[in-house]
């Protein structure tokens, strides 16, 4: 059975893909990695994605591999040139962008994708990942993230879901939220903007087991 190794910047990123993947693709080992500082350490360190911080995301890719990982997920989507940086240095296994997999079905749909986050770093890094020909609209959920880390899980899917139906009222015709612990908020979306909604947990699922089985 496949060994896949999930590498956390965000403590609230564990439970939504755990779950899916026991749902989902019971079979795989999950081998869980979190280093909660590095969301911190970016947000506030003014340096963005320096030297220092790929060497972080190197050795945490190093330790899941030597652990016996045959595919690496990371969870958080702010880092994306680390994250190609490490699969570029290991192309013996899958390594996936947290959203690697939902951009690519994005950009197989039609009309404006609403992109929502709740931790504002990464409505810079993001865009850039999409294909051209993909328009976006963003919305950051101000407020969500912090409601989640007092355990407020309602306000926090209440915030993002406000954010759907904004989106849906500026000429969206679809919404992505592009962090994996936003992925509790799909049905609050969904009911908030009758619009279909992406999350990078199913996406990254489908994607992970196309490619290990």
């Amino acid at each position: 059975m496949p060994r896949i190794a999930l590498i956390h910047a965000l403590a609230h990123s564990v439970e939504p893909i755990n779950t899916a993947l026991a749902r989902d693709w019971p079979e795989a080992t999950r081998m869980n990695l979190l280093d909660d500082s590095l969301s911190a350490d970016l947000a506030r360190g003014g340096q963005g994605l320096d030297a220092s911080m790929h060497e972080r995301f190197e050795r945490l890719a190093q330790y899941a591999l030597d652990s016996g990982a045959n595919g690496i997920l990371f969870t958080c989507s702010a880092f994306g040139p680390c994250i190609e940086a490490v699969a570029r240095r290991h192309p013996e296994v899958p390594v996936l962008k947290p959203n690697e997999a939902m951009v690519a079905e994005a950009a197989a749909g039609a009309g404006t994708l609403g992109l929502i986050a709740t931790f504002e770093p990464t409505l810079s890094s993001m865009p850039a990942e999409f294909p051209d020909h993909v328009a976006l609209d963003l919305a950051l959920a101000a407020g969500a993230l912090e409601a989640l880390n007092e355990g407020d899980g309602a306000r926090h899917d209440q915030l993002i879901a406000a954010q759907a139906a904004r989106l849906r009222e500026r000429g969206c015709t679809r919404i992505a939220l592009a962090q994996f612990s936003m992925a509790r908020a799909r049905g609050a979306c969904e009911a908030a903007s009758g619009l279909p909604v992406l999350t990078s947990v199913d996406s990254a699922i489908r994607r992970l087991h196309t490619r290990l089985s």
